[in-house]
């Protein structure tokens, strides 16, 4: 079984870090309204970015990793934009 981090994007524009075994069924219920209350509140629009993971541990790991990463940071991940993300990695960490 594989386990999944992803970004979305809601209607506000805000990003939506989260993690499960199962993506389309998550996606499904962030959707239909059932998948949260911060998905509740603004509809998804578009999945930004997923990452599988072997087991549960490390994706609830790089889960709470991204969460503390600021938009723009967590923008250039689902660009794929190393430079910009390796940027912004040593400006938080100077």
């Amino acid at each position: 079984m594989s386990y999944y981090v992803y970004i979305l994007r809601l209607q506000n524009e805000q990003l939506y870090v989260g993690s499960t075994s199962n993506l389309d069924r998550r996606l499904t219920e962030h959707r239909s309204g059932s998948g949260g209350q911060t998905t509740h509140r603004s509809t998804p629009t578009e999945l930004l970015y997923s990452e599988a993971f072997p087991d549960l541990h490390h994706a609830l790991r790089r889960e709470h990793q991204i969460k503390d990463w600021s938009h723009t940071r967590k923008l250039a991940l689902a660009n794929g934009d190393l430079p910009e993300l390796k940027r912004l990695a040593h400006r938080w960490t100077s």
